[in-house]
C-alpha cells in the first residue's frame, strides 16, 4: 500500500496532498496512451525543430483526451502548450521529443516526453478531483539537442508565472550507483560559437608564398586550445572541431572554420573563459596573417536545481518505496541542456531516472536508442512520471513548500551572479 501525504495543510483551508495512491492510479489508467505516444516518437525520430509528427501526435493525443491545447506555440512550428486548472499557483512539466542525427532518440527524448504528458495528466486529473485553485502547465519543447529550443520559449514568456518547472531525464544505472535515480544533478553552462580564418588561396606547389594559409590559423588556435587547458580548472570543458580545412591539398587555403563549445558550473564563469579562448584564435590569426571572425550562438545556462522542489520529487518518490539519490552537495554531471535556462527564469529542476542499458550503451549512442525503447525502460519512467506529479501537487496545495521553493530560488540569483574569484573551489575534485 502506497502511503498518504496529507499532513501539510494549505493555506489554512485544510486542503493536503490527496493520496499518493489515487494519482498513481489516475497514470496508471492512462498506460496505453502513454506507450502509444511513447512508440511513436521512439519510432519516428525528428531532428530539433523538425518535430512535426511528434507535435501532432502529442497534441491530438491532448486533445482526445479533453484537454485544450494551443499548436504551434510561442512562435515555434513545433511547439505547444497543454494547460488545466484555475487560479492558484502554476507548476509546468516541460516535454521534450527531438532525436540525435543518424542515431534517433539515443537520449531518450522520447521517454522524457512521455513521463511529462504524464505528470501533467496526474495532476489535471487530480486538480479537477480536488476542485482546487491550481494551475499545471504542459510546455513542449523542441530542439534540446544544440539548438536551444526552450530559449525563445523563454523569450516569448512561457515561465513568467510558473511556480515550480520539472522534468525528468532518462540514462544508465551507472549515473546513479545504489539508487533508482537523482534528484539533484546539476550541469555545466555552455556557450557554443563558429570561428572562421580568411586568408588567400595560391597554387600550393607553384606560389604558395602568394598565398596566406588560413588552415594554419585553424591548426594553430586548436594546439593552442590544448596548451590552454592545462591552465584552467578541471571542472571546465573547451571542445573543437575543425569544420572547413579547406579543399584540396594543392590550394593553400583561403578560409577555415571551427565550431567549439566553452563549459563551465556557470554562465560567468563560462564568459571569464570564452575571453582566454579567443585570445587563442587571435593569436593564432596573427601568426597565420588571417583575418578573424567569431560568431555567437545559443548558451546553455547551467542547470541550477532548486532545493526545496528536488527534495520534494525525492520524497515523493521515497513515499512510493523508490529510492533516489539527493545530494544537494553534488556537482552534478559536466553535461549541459537549456533546461538550465529554465532554471534562471523560475524554480526547477531536471531529475534523472535510472534505465537499464548494457556496458557501454550510455546516452548519445545507438546502444541507448534500443534502451530507450523498450517496454521495461518505459515502466521505470512511470514511475518517475508519477513522482513529478506527486511534487507537482505539493507546490500547488502547500503554501509552506511554495514559498520555500521561492524563497531558495531568490537566494540562488543572488549566488549565481557573485564572481568566480569569490567562489571556493575544491582542488581534488573533478568539478567545482
Amino acid at each position: 500500500m502506497l502511503t498518504r501525504l496529507s499532513e501539510t495543510p494549505d493555506n489554512g483551508d485544510g486542503h493536503g496532498v490527496e493520496n499518493i495512491e489515487e494519482i498513481s492510479n489516475v497514470i496508471d489508467s492512462y498506460s496505453s496512451q502513454l506507450w502509444d505516444i511513447n512508440q511513436k516518437i521512439h519510432q519516428n525520430p525528428e531532428l530539433g525543430y523538425q518535430e512535426k509528427l511528434a507535435h501532432d501526435n502529442i497534441t491530438s493525443m491532448l486533445e482526445d483526451l479533453g484537454f485544450k491545447v494551443t499548436k504551434h506555440a510561442y512562435g515555434l512550428d513545433t511547439s505547444f502548450v497543454a494547460e488545466s486548472g484555475e487560479g492558484g499557483r502554476v507548476v509546468a512539466f516541460n516535454a521534450e521529443y527531438d532525436a540525435l542525427p543518424g542515431i534517433g532518440h539515443a537520449c531518450g527524448h522520447n521517454l522524457i516526453a512521455m513521463m511529462s504528458i504524464g505528470a501533467f495528466i496526474g495532476v489535471a486529473k487530480a486538480l479537477e478531483q480536488q476542485k482546487i485553485p491550481g494551475r499545471v502547465r504542459l510546455i513542449g519543447t523542441p530542439a534540446e539537442e544544440g539548438f536551444g529550443g526552450k530559449i525563445p520559449i523563454i523569450e516569448a514568456g512561457a515561465y513568467t508565472d510558473v511556480d515550480a518547472c520539472m522534468m525528468v531525464h532518462p540514462g544508465p544505472f551507472t549515473e546513479c550507483p545504489g539508487f533508482t535515480g537523482d534528484a539533484y544533478m546539476p550541469t555545466l553552462a555552455s556557450l557554443k560559437f563558429s570561428v572562421r580564418f580568411t586568408g588567400k588561396t595560391a597554387h600550393a606547389a607553384m606560389a604558395p608564398w602568394e598565398g596566406v594559409n588560413a588552415l594554419d590559423a585553424a591548426v594553430l588556435s586548436y594546439n593552442s586550445i590544448g596548451v590552454l587547458r592545462q591552465q584552467i580548472h578541471p571542472c571546465n570543458r573547451v571542445h573543437c572541431v575543425i569544420s572547413d580545412g579547406g579543399l584540396r591539398p594543392n590550394i593553400i587555403p583561403g578560409s577555415s572554420a571551427l565550431d567549439c563549445y566553452v563549459r563551465s558550473p556557470t554562465l560567468a564563469m563560462a564568459e571569464e573563459l570564452f575571453v582566454r579562448v579567443k585570445n587563442c584564435f587571435e593569436g593564432a590569426a596573427l601568426q597565420a596573417g588571417c583575418t578573424l571572425e567569431i560568431q555567437r550562438h545559443n548558451s546553455y545556462a547551467d542547470l541550477r536545481p532548486n532545493k526545496a522542489l528536488a527534495t520534494a520529487y525525492a520524497e515523493a518518490m521515497s513515499h512510493m518505496g523508490i529510492e533516489v539519490r539527493c545530494d544537494l552537495n553534488s556537482s552534478g554531471v559536466p553535461g549541459s541542456t537549456d533546461q538550465g535556462n529554465v532554471t534562471y527564469e523560475c524554480p526547477g529542476i531536471q531529475a534523472y531516472v535510472g534505465v537499464h542499458a548494457a556496458p557501454g550503451a550510455n546516452n548519445h549512442t545507438p546502444g541507448f536508442t534500443a534502451v530507450a525503447g523498450t517496454k521495461e525502460s518505459h515502466d521505470l519512467c512511470i514511475h518517475a512520471a508519477k513522482g513529478m506529479a506527486i511534487a507537482g501537487m505539493s507546490v500547488l496545495q502547500q503554501a509552506d513548500l511554495a514559498e520555500q521553493v521561492r524563497l531558495e530560488f531568490e537566494d540562488d540569483k543572488n549566488q549565481r551572479s557573485l564572481p568566480s574569484t569569490t567562489k571556493m573551489f575544491d582542488r581534488n575534485a573533478g568539478f567545482c
